[in-house]
């Protein structure tokens, strides 16, 4: 039989058990809370998007007069200087204009090319871009060029990037169509630029997907 003694020292156990846990409780929340506190007052001017790219501009080179595509002296990933011979198409040398890094070749001698048509693109690595869409409702009035921005890339996982705002798109990319009870509209995406040291970054390569925050304070 239980003594009334134990009986209480039980009570006293079980009731001290119940305000460690209730504290703890307490305390998971109000940290939950001072976290939360934080990462607002860290967000709150920013504006995200995952809609983002690395990219720079692409430069088609091809013949004027068309032929037969009779030499390639270039492939995916050479960098070439200026006056560079790319190809011979029928009669026609084809050599770039500006420096560049090649990024796609069209392998396929023996065919032919018809006039303008490209044998092989290449871009500017120094022109390289972070392209991020951000929906007009989506803070885009508030983004200014010259604002900061942290971006990252798929391929490196967390590392933070840091570049500037270079330009704000002033036409937009209409997407999918919302539907709502009163009428039908577009949401309409934005290019907003961002152009940091391709110096530094030299490990971010066109064609990459990034996430982007811009800084609107």
């Amino acid at each position: 039989m239980e003594k009334p003694t134990e009986k209480f020292e039980s009570k006293n156990n079980t009731a001290s058990k119940k305000k460690t846990i209730l504290a703890l409780l307490v305390l998971t929340l109000a940290a939950a809370g001072i976290v939360g506190f934080f990462y607002w007052q860290a967000t709150k001017n920013q504006i995200y998007t995952d809609n983002a790219l690395v990219s720079a501009p692409t430069i088609a080179l091809s013949s004027t007069t068309g032929g037969e595509l009779k030499a390639l002296f270039v492939k995916e990933g050479d960098m070439v200087p200026a006056n560079f011979t790319v190809a011979e198409i029928g009669n026609e040398m084809v050599t770039t204009a500006t420096p560049g890094l090649v990024i796609q070749v069209k392998n396929s001698l023996g065919e032919n090319f018809t006039p303008g048509e490209p044998v092989v693109t290449i871009i500017n690595p120094q022109d390289l871009r972070v392209d991020a869409q951000v929906e007009e409702d989506k803070g885009l009035a508030d983004i200014k060029t010259g604002q900061r921005a942290v971006f990252t890339v798929d391929a490196f996982g967390s590392k933070k990037f840091y570049g500037i705002v270079d330009e704000v798109s002033p036409t937009s990319h209409a997407t999918d169509v919302v539907f709502n009870i009163s009428d039908q509209r577009q949401e309409n995406n934005f290019d907003v630029k961002i152009r940091f040291n391709t110096d530094q970054y030299p490990e971010l390569k066109n064609g990459m997907s990034a996430k982007v925050w811009i800084s609107t304070k």
